[in-house]
């Protein structure tokens, strides 16, 4: 019996309070939903995915239009073998171009043609609209501040930095 007590107090602080357990599943439920809501706009409105979109975004924003495919992986939170697909696609549409990295062979960049650039201005309203509307208008200044300092907390404790600085106008993700 004793054994069996020691148990479920173990268990018992190991599990989330009532009110962690309501904020947990708030957050949990916009992680769920919120890919699922830029996708459709993406498709409706450009129709590329929402993660092509963050590939062709990266590489507009960057010097030449180039990247290297490991550092564009890292932008779009991706592995380099899912973003080779998703670049392969591109590279069909004559979005993007792929060749070996003439100071490093090792590596393979990633240029965004003009037909991808044209690509990204004409879906970046719509989408720019949508993340405003979605993720910007329903919160005060304060705390739009607010989840940007909570998001870059919580990709500390993932180990997983935000790999753009967001106030240079050369970065990937200011466009």
């Amino acid at each position: 019996m004793e054994e069996r007590e020691e148990r479920q107090e173990a268990l018992a602080a190991h599990q989330l309070t009532a009110d962690e357990q309501q904020q947990w599943y708030a957050f949990a439920y916009v992680l769920s939903q919120l890919p699922a809501a830029l996708e459709g706009q993406m498709q409706r409105d450009a129709g590329i995915g929402h993660f092509e979109y963050m590939a062709l975004s990266a590489l507009s924003g960057s010097p030449e239009r180039t990247l290297r495919m490991s550092d564009l992986a890292h932008y779009t939170g991706s592995t380099l073998s899912r973003l080779s697909n998703v670049v392969g696609r591109l590279e069909k549409r004559g979005w993007v171009r792929r060749r070996p990295d003439p100071t490093d062979g090792r590596y393979t960049l990633a240029t965004l043609t003009d037909a991808g650039q044209d690509t990204v201005a004409g879906a970046a309203p719509a989408h720019t609209d949508e993340v405003r509307r979605l993720v910007f208008d329903p919160l005060t200044k304060a705390q739009q501040r607010q989840l940007g300092t909570i998001a870059q907390r919580i990709l500390h404790a993932m180990d997983a930095p935000c790999p753009t600085d967001w106030s240079s106008p050369d970065s990937p993700a200011a466009h």
